[in-house]
């Protein structure tokens, strides 16, 4: 039976998670010298709330790993899509870097890591998709630490898709949307094992997964199965699960509880603060194409025609990064 602890965070981080590892039990069972890996939500070169894990709710984690004496990383790929930056930058201006030698942790760009392909299939494709090796050879133990967010290539954005980017090279990603679904849940099957340690102290409203509404939710999420915790998070934030297409896809492979059969630490009601919605722009619907289309992704990014297409995209709207 799978199990969600929801906890407000009105006392802070550090007593939420240390009751959230305790009620995961097993799966959370930490001890001296585990690796863990934390995979936070870094997707933008600065911090900004609803978009990205909070330097607190890190500290929170790294402090509890620290107290079990575990061997700790944390680790992000470069982001930015077609107009990538560096994850070291941003390790600097989130004070990451601090952080990480205050606890004693690996701080990891996962693009200068070694990989390891695995195979996917998607209809007649085969796919080869590059992981990390420090991940997929070298941990025990991966916390990936979202925020719930609307999206709007993906419906939301949460425990599930925040794996996406240990994918390291920002312009495979891009070539690899058209199958994000089956990607994505290959992704998961080739990771040790996985909890969730959700930061929805803000979470993002309207427009995702940046140009959004952040909205105050306080509230930490941590299960451990990452198709339950998205289960749930949608819940909160008042989204059918059943309109988001990699939740349905994971519900048709994975063993799904009904709702009622998670096990939950306390009631999950009161903690469904806001009701959000996604309102795409018209200037989304060239990246929504091209996320659908392999074809179209080609053309919006591989193709001679790509840098002209985004100067016009930019007459409308500013770059994302």
């Amino acid at each position: 039976m799978p199990k969600v602890f929801l906890r407000d965070l009105t006392d802070g981080y550090h007593p939420a998670i240390g009751d959230a590892m305790a009620f995961l039990g097993d799966a959370a069972n930490l001890r001296p010298g585990l690796r863990v890996a934390i995979k936070p939500n870094l997707t933008f070169p600065v911090y900004r709330p609803g978009v990205m894990t909070s330097i607190e709710a890190i500290e929170a984690l790294l402090r509890h790993l620290r107290d079990h004496g575990c061997q700790v990383t944390i680790c992000e790929a470069d982001s930015g899509g077609y107009n990538r930056f560096s994850m070291d930058q941003v390790f600097l201006a989130t004070g990451l870097c601090e952080l990480a030698a205050r606890y004693g942790a690996r701080l990891v760009n996962l693009s200068n890591q070694d990989s390891r392909e695995i195979q996917v299939r998607a209809g007649w494709r085969g796919l080869s998709v590059p992981l990390p090796r420090l991940l997929i050879d070298e941990t025990d133990l991966l916390i990936t630490m979202p925020v719930p967010k609307v999206h709007a290539n993906t419906v939301v954005s949460g425990a599930i898709k925040n794996q996406w980017g240990v994918i390291q090279d920002p312009a495979r990603r891009l070539k690899l949307h058209p199958y994000f679904a089956r990607v994505i849940h290959a992704l998961h099957q080739a990771l040790p094992r996985t909890i969730v340690v959700m930061d929805g102290r803000h979470g993002l409203d309207r427009n995702g997964p940046m140009r959004g509404d952040a909205t105050q939710l306080n509230w930490l999420l941590a299960s451990d199965s990452v198709f339950h915790a998205d289960r749930v998070m949608t819940s909160l934030i008042g989204i059918d699960w059943r309109s988001v297409p990699h939740l349905r896809f994971f519900a048709r492979r994975e063993p799904a509880a009904a709702f009622g059969r998670i096990e939950f630490n306390t009631d999950w009601r009161p903690f469904h603060r806001a009701n959000f919605r996604l309102e795409r722009r018209w200037t989304d619907a060239p990246g929504w194409c091209t996320f659908h289309s392999r074809s179209l992704a080609w053309l919006g990014y591989e193709s001679p025609l790509a840098a002209p297409m985004h100067r016009l995209l930019y007459c409308f709207r500013e770059p994302f990064y």
